[in-house]
């Protein structure tokens, strides 16, 4: 299937501007629309979807990269470029922005950062782009894979998230690495909180918003602003996503700078190589259920798991419970430190444990290779969240299994899910008799597990973060609101 369009947009792409009358309740897509829609006349979009592998001939040569890039590709075992990297690379190297929808595992970060450091080869001065993304495990992993692509650049990459310095953040944004890498929290603090630092983006060349659906979420509103009113306004905008949302369609509507959507598929796909099935079973031996699939990993050939939970305290208690049933196992929920929380990462990603707990903040992006098994412990609430957890596994054309544990009140969610993805799950075989044989270690484990939260005072601190998080949103909305009034004083 492979087809092009042409839609009309309105030229400030993205983020901006809006039409006269927005179609979106994103204040960020909708800010500014009046002005833009004055001032810009409309240009054509390009839109393509194409579902067909890249053709064999092509390689990475083909589509217009330096001899330096194409050997570092080589290298790092990339024999032929994914049908996102085939079309986005040589849009983005023609000064286009570029809104890509690609499933998981199909190498979207490449799709973009290629492109991006083969123009920092040719002006290697400043902050050349602006990645950010939503969670700071992903920006983590980002820099990795720069560092990796850059390799024989001297690529001078930062990272600033959360949970970390902010003196020494500051001072390596000073001294002007070529690529940052952000999620837009921490980068508005200390944009905000030094004059120092906006300068530090008046030569950026490039802006991605990886995880586009997530980071466009209206939660990141206030940080956005921010971000986007300290770069130039001549900057490529970049935008990669598996999911498209409402945001990401109205996206469609607006451009600049000759922009270009390609999607490999219409609305929610997950690969071929991926099995997914489903285990029903009453709420309270869902534990029972891990465990015995746990037990059982080195016979379904899985070399590593991971569990989502939908709250960090059934990550915690479910981390606890899998190391007294004395297995290896580690959580990952935003309640840890920053340093806890990349410490159970590499635990995971190095091979040390081979069960890695988490919330949806290990949903997105992360890409370990030696992930076999997805098990949806709670069924998520949106169905896109269901193809980015399942997406951990079976990447780059590998297989792997998806098993998502329903009770009754789960049935109205999976129906949703099937529904958008265009296809069922299919049962996951077990013998009840067998499974229930460890219930009553498996009970007692639970027990002795909450008893050591309780001694830990997990529930202080999650009522902590909660309080905080609530004060938090009050002072954002205040701000919003004074925000607003000024903007409307000012038109008046």
């Amino acid at each position: 299937m492979e087809y092009e369009e042409q839609v009309l947009v309105d030229q400030n792409f993205p983020l901006f501007s809006r039409k006269t009358k927005p179609t979106t309740k994103n204040p960020v897509l909708a800010s500014a629309a009046v002005t833009a829609a004055a001032e810009n006349p409309k240009q054509q979009l390009l839109k393509e979807t194409n579902s067909n592998p890249t053709p064999n001939h092509i390689t990475f040569s083909d589509l217009g990269l330096a001899e330096w890039a194409v050997q570092t590709c080589k290298e790092l075992g990339m024999k032929k470029p994914t049908p996102v990297q085939h079309h986005c690379i040589p849009r983005i190297l023609s000064g286009q922005d570029v809104l890509g929808l690609a499933q998981t595992g199909s190498g979207k970060t490449a799709a973009f950062a290629l492109p991006i450091l083969h123009r920092l080869a040719e002006d290697p001065y400043g902050v050349s782009c602006l990645v950010i993304t939503p969670t700071r495990e992903l920006a983590f992993q980002l820099a990795e894979q720069f560092r990796a692509l850059g390799s024989c650049l001297n690529l001078r990459c930062a990272v600033v998230v959360g949970g970390m310095d902010m003196i020494t953040q500051t001072k390596t944004l000073m001294q002007r690495p070529h690529v940052v890498i952000a999620t837009p929290g921490r980068i508005k603090v200390l944009i905000e909180q030094n004059p120092d630092i906006p300068p530090v983006f008046s030569r950026t060349k490039f802006l991605v918003l990886d995880e586009a659906d997530r980071v466009l979420d209206v939660g990141f509103e206030e940080e956005l602003r921010v971000i986007f009113q300290c770069l130039p306004k001549n900057r490529q905008t970049l935008l990669f996503s598996a999911t498209m949302t409402s945001n990401l369609q109205t996206l469609l509507e607006l451009s600049a700078n000759k922009a270009y959507f390609y999607e490999a598929y219409e609305g929610f796909k997950t690969v071929e190589s991926l099995k997914q099935q489903y285990i029903f079973i009453p709420k309270n031996v869902k534990d029972v259920y891990l465990q015995y699939i746990l037990s059982k990993l080195e016979d379904l050939g899985v070399r590593s798991a991971i569990i989502f939970v939908s709250t960090c305290r059934s990550c915690q208690l479910l981390g606890l419970l899998l190391e007294e049933l004395e297995m290896d196992a580690a959580a990952l929920h935003s309640y840890k430190s920053q340093s806890l929380r990349l410490s159970a990462l590499h635990k995971f990603k190095s091979g040390q444990v081979p069960i890695l707990v988490a919330t949806d903040v290990a949903s997105r992006g992360l890409d370990i290779p030696t992930v076999d098994l997805v098990i949806n412990y709670d069924i998520p609430r949106y169905p896109q969240d269901y193809v980015h957890r399942v997406g951990r596994t079976a990447r780059a054309g590998r297989g792997g299994l998806a098993v998502s544990f329903i009770t009754q009140n789960d049935v109205d969610l999976i129906h949703e899910i099937e529904a958008v993805l265009g296809k069922q799950l299919e049962k996951f075989e077990c013998k009840e008799n067998e499974v229930l044989a460890d219930i009553t270690k498996v009970y007692k484990a639970r027990r002795v597990a909450s008893m050591k939260m309780m001694d830990d005072g997990f529930e202080e601190k999650a009522e902590s973060r909660k309080a905080q998080k609530v004060k938090m949103q009050n002072e954002r909305k205040g701000r919003n609101k004074k925000q607003k009034r000024e903007r409307v004083a000012k038109d008046v």
